[in-house]
């Protein structure tokens, strides 16, 4: 032999070098759906405060329509407000979410604020179609372990499973996130019985300065063939909220 190699062989030996160089490469490019959640939890609570107006529009069966008003503050992951500001009869219906899981209810017609039982998280919050799970500001990585369950072109598919300890309305959630910001634009709660109960999706996702919003979600009640459409207005991201915003005693003002 004269130590040359011939090309075919050398050909031979350049694809399969390729072939496990994009192997590794596609490995890195793969984080597991714990990593995934941790992403999505960076994302969705990367201001370290939100004060943000937004249009709810009722969608019911027969295709009927209510629009509603609300503003909702929200500081670093785990607390938030979220007050009623139209129509008159809505006006004032205020939810306070805090770090400890306490979610807290103001009706302007009694007067009082009651503490939601986590046995009733998963009703419906104000005749929406969001819970008041929904409403509560948290990172899914404290309440959810995930996995992954495949990878499409412009998603990660996750599927999410309570842990033991968490409160939670839904016995899995499917959640689709997107590979360039790790927005989740679908997220789909199943029942105990494996069927599929709501399903929210976001869209028009933009990047405003260094954050990713999506100005508009709609939560689908499948059963019901109900659903609630929330439109983004005007957001001011670290305005340096108050902490006297997200108590009990702001929600009576």
């Amino acid at each position: 032999m004269n130590g040359r190699v011939s090309p075919p062989l050398l050909l031979g030996i350049i694809a399969v070098l390729l072939a496990i160089g994009a192997g590794a490469a596609s490995a890195q490019q793969a984080p597991n759906g714990n990593e995934i959640l941790k992403k999505v939890d960076e994302t969705m609570s990367a201001p370290r405060d939100q004060d943000v107006e937004a249009t709810l529009v009722l969608v019911d069966k027969d295709g009927n329509r209510k629009e509603r008003t609300l503003r909702m503050y929200q500081k670093g992951a785990d607390t938030r407000m979220a007050r009623f500001l139209t129509p008159a009869d809505q006006k004032g219906i205020s939810v306070l979410s805090l770090p400890d899981g306490s979610i807290y209810l103001y009706l302007p017609a009694f007067k009082k604020v009651k503490r939601i039982a986590s046995s009733v998280k998963n009703t419906t919050f104000a005749g929406t179609d969001f819970t008041y799970e929904d409403m509560e500001a948290r990172r899914y990585a404290d309440s959810y372990t995930a996995e992954p369950v495949q990878t499409e072109a412009e998603h990660w598919v996750v599927q999410l499973t309570p842990k033991p300890d968490a409160a939670s309305g839904s016995a899995r959630l499917l959640m689709w996130v997107r590979r360039d910001s790790y927005v989740p634009t679908t997220i789909e709660y199943y029942d105990a019985k494996g069927v599929l109960a709501r399903r929210m999706t976001s869209e028009r996702i933009e990047q405003i300065g260094r954050y990713w919003v999506a100005r508009e979600r709609e939560m689908n009640d499948v059963a019901k063939n109900h659903r609630t459409r929330m439109i983004i207005g005007k957001a001011t991201y670290d305005s340096g909220l108050s902490d006297e915003i997200f108590t009990t005693r702001y929600l009576e003002r």
